[in-house]
């Protein structure tokens, strides 16, 4: 129960309590790179006079929420930095559709958080303000880019943050800090005011601790946007409506070629063959399939994502705005030193591959190949959807890793991301949920997918299976819930 709603405490309450755990927690975690009390107090004081002139029964249950909000999103009031050197003073002069919806719903937007530079990454540590801790363990990362979104949450410090996931940015991080991640149908949820990376494949979504919290964020950034052409003309309808329905009949299909993969963690196998068991016991059906193209989605996600961020960053060249050197000696001296002074190593290693991939010479080679090849993995998923509900999977091969261990290794970190790319080249919507903790105390994630703008059956199957596993553990480094 939203203790704003009922009275226990104040929005205006809410916020300090927020605060403090930020205060408390976060100069050992860094998941906030910015802070907005300001903007929260202001929301915090909409909500308290409403519930002070009797209109409780007016207000949704996000009212007097706080919220965090990955820093490559606007916000009125606060700068929008990506994590880059490029964009550290950048100042937002309009709000993020997805944020606005939140704020009207009258949650508190507590602060910005961090992320690997302009969302390339998948551990946190690529940020010029420094990387982001695990709250399970500070010696390891906490998945990226949306590190710092959930961090936020897995440490208590809000119980809501929006993220975006290009290939896995949200639900990886889920999977790393045991908290409940969603990536949408790529259209369900407006990327208007969100930092572009791969404009294909962007989607933005909700980090939480519970499947229901994911639901009530969902029924509220969900619908079409006139400032968005990608955002789908689709009815969203309530996604908390079929949380205690079950999954008896459910057809779920679980990809044998994820499960036998060189590199799977056991425990992790373990953990979804436990899922595999607890849906049948409620009336599922569990059959095994096999997705015979999936091998080639992370060449196929590399090539087409750095090719479109390297379209995307173009127009930051150190003239309209962001970094700009002040002792230029002509344009193209401008451009170059704005540009190498304000990207960071993988930002730069994006740029001149996805440059490469465009060129005259090797536009058929690579870019088009993968075009062809992200059609071909589509279909596969498309076909198990033809005969089944849900897709059960891995989030990641393995818990979180340590600080350090893959930052330098680029092939390495970019296999981070294995498991979750195929949903993000559907376009299908994917969950990750919590499964318990392994033997090293790291959490382990299962991942969920459905067909296209099948959020509900995909939330209904997650509540049935986050009342089977009955994960409530908090992390070492965390406060009460806020």
């Amino acid at each position: 129960m939203n203790p704003v709603l009922s009275k226990e405490m104040t929005a205006r309450e809410r916020v300090d309590a927020a605060l403090a755990a930020i205060d408390t927690h976060d100069k050992d975690i860094n998941a906030f790179v910015q802070v907005t009390p300001e903007l929260a107090y202001e929301a915090a004081e909409r909500v308290d006079a409403r519930i002070g002139a009797g209109e409780v029964d007016q207000l949704g249950p996000l009212a007097g929420v706080p919220v965090s909000l990955k820093d490559n999103m606007n916000l009125v009031g606060s700068r929008m930095t990506c994590c880059s050197k490029m964009l550290e003073n950048f100042e937002s002069v309009f709000t993020a559709t997805a944020v606005k919806r939140l704020l009207d719903a009258g949650a508190l937007p507590i602060g910005k958080c961090n992320l690997d530079e302009l969302a390339f990454g998948s551990s946190t540590e690529s940020s010029v303000f420094g990387p982001t801790h695990n709250p399970w363990n500070l010696e390891y990362v906490p998945g990226g880019s949306s590190g710092g979104s959930a961090a936020s949450v897995a440490a208590r410090m809000v119980p809501i943050s929006l993220g975006s996931d290009t290939g896995g940015s949200i639900r990886q991080p889920g999977a790393f800090t045991a908290t409940v991640a969603l990536k949408p149908t790529y259209g369900r949820v407006p990327r208007y005011g969100v930092a572009a990376f791969a404009s294909s494949l962007d989607t933005v979504g909700p980090i939480a601790n519970t499947v229901e919290d994911i639901a009530l964020t969902l029924n509220v950034i969900a619908g079409q946007d006139g400032y968005d052409a990608t955002s789908a003309h689709i009815e969203s309808g309530d996604y908390t409506a079929k949380l205690n329905v079950g999954v008896k009949g459910l057809r779920v299909a679980l990809p044998i070629d994820f499960l036998e993969a060189e590199g799977l963690d056991p425990e992790i196998k373990q953990g979804i063959l436990k899922a595999v068991s607890a849906l049948e016991a409620e009336g599922a059906h569990v059959e095994e399939i096999t997705l015979p193209h999936s091998e080639y989605a992370l060449s196929t996600y590399y090539t087409l994502s750095s090719a479109e961020a390297s379209s995307n960053l173009a127009r930051l060249d150190g003239m309209r705005y962001g970094l700009r050197v002040d002792d230029a000696t002509d344009v193209l001296d401008l451009y170059l030193r704005s540009r190498a002074e304000g990207f960071g190593p993988e930002t730069v290693r994006r740029i001149v591959l996805g440059t490469h991939m465009l060129s005259a010479g090797h536009y058929d080679t690579y870019y088009d190949r993968a075009l062809r090849a992200r059609t071909v993995i589509k279909q596969d998923i498309d076909k198990a959807f033809a005969d089944y509900d849900i897709i059960l999977a891995p989030t990641t091969a393995a818990p979180a890793f340590r600080l350090d261990e893959k930052l330098h290794d680029p092939i390495e970190m970019y296999l981070s991301d294995t498991y979750t790319i195929p949903a993000n080249l559907a376009g299908v919507p994917a969950l990750s949920l919590p499964m318990g903790l392994s033997c090293t105390g790291l959490p382990l994630g299962l991942q969920l997918m459905a067909s296209h703008f099948d959020e509900a059956t995909l939330l209904q199957t997650a509540a049935a299976l986050e009342r089977y596993f009955a994960f409530d553990m908090r992390p070492p480094h965390s406060v009460e819930a806020v």
